[in-house]
């Protein structure tokens, strides 16, 4: 039977056109179906252009918007394939994993690092390959397919800015690759019977980079900002000068508050582990600092957004975070 994909277009540089200030989204679905021949032979293909955005400009709303859509259509379709800008694609990817769980449907997005319409082109290839892992139903849930791989939505990174490659599986091993048009399955992530739909995300969440000589004052202004604020760190995890710092004292003040903060590592592979070094050990060990253990940065910020919306209660927030979802943390301890 004749399998029936819906792809959800939302511009970025797959969509995207030539213009005096550079390139911008402009292309059409129905603009990137023709460059696509093949597809007519593989499913049948429907439209729907939610957004027509350069993928810096993505916000958690519009990630509720893409979910609200593929929602709203679930019933009516085998898989998805929504095109989606480079740039924020793993943010997104996450997004959609923690408001769409458990789907026994394929979420797959992807785009391209040139226009659809150049020679030498990767957005063919790539448009080809969701669609065929689409089809194939073998992997369920939120995916990135793209440069031949199938990432978890959860554990996608953007790694490299112009390859073909773009995209890496952080802490986790890719679920497969698409060959000569066949997607070869590495491993089948759990789904449900059903997916459960999310409507909500608390985008006050912030993040903050450590560098050399950070100031703290930077750290109580996205405090003051923000119901929750992320410090990527170094190494393993901690702060400057420890529990006896300033950046200490404002974790200390600002969790009794009702604040969240949580850490995590500026270092792509293998994650944090606060209690090892004297600077990370007390904020875990006494001031309960949460933290990002195997996750990835973009994961973190959203299952933080998802989780502020279901609750402000620190122990009970904690226990959203440390509960997988869709795989995206593994080594951790409560």
């Amino acid at each position: 039977m004749e399998k029936r994909i819906l792809m959800v277009e939302t511009g970025g540089t797959i969509a995207a056109e030539m213009t005096e200030a550079g390139l911008a989204p402009g292309l059409r679905g129905t603009d990137l179906l023709a460059y696509v021949p093949q597809l007519r032979d593989l499913c049948r293909v429907d439209c729907l252009q939610v957004l027509s955005l350069d993928s810096t400009n993505m916000t958690p709303a519009h990630w509720l918007t893409v979910a609200k859509a593929i929602q709203e259509r679930y019933g009516d379709y085998d898989g998805f394939v929504v095109c989606h800008g480079t740039d924020t694609m793993a943010y997104t990817a996450a997004a959609l994993s923690y408001l769409i769980q458990d789907s026994p449907k394929p979420i797959v997005l992807t785009g391209g690092q040139k226009p659809i319409y150049t020679d030498t082109t990767d957005s063919k290839t790539n448009l080809l390959d969701a669609f065929t892992v689409a089809c194939d139903g073998r992997i369920p849930g939120v995916t990135v397919v793209f440069g031949g791989s199938v990432i978890l939505g959860t554990r996608a990174r953007k790694t490299y800015s112009k390859s073909f490659g773009a995209f890496s599986s952080i802490n986790y091993p890719a679920l497969g690759v698409v060959r000569d048009g066949q997607l070869i399955p590495y491993l089948r992530p759990a789904a449900g019977e059903a997916p459960r739909f999310f409507d909500s995300l608390d985008p006050k969440v912030s993040l903050m980079k450590l560098i050399p000589g950070a100031s703290p004052a930077q750290l109580s202004f996205l405090l003051k900002e923000s119901h929750a604020v992320i410090i990527e760190s170094f190494g393993v995890g901690g702060v400057p000068a420890g529990d006896g710092g300033e950046f200490y004292r404002i974790i200390r003040d600002n969790l009794a508050l009702g604040k969240i903060i949580a850490v995590t590592t500026q270092v792509q592979n293998e994650g944090s582990d606060l209690a090892v070094y004297s600077v990370g050990h007390r904020l875990k060990s006494e001031l309960g600092v949460l933290e990002a253990y195997d996750m990835t940065t973009e994961a973190l910020t959203a299952k933080l957004m998802w989780a502020l919306a279901r609750t402000t209660q620190p122990n009970l927030l904690a226990k959203l975070l440390y509960t997988p979802v869709a795989n995206d943390i593994l080594c951790y301890s409560e």
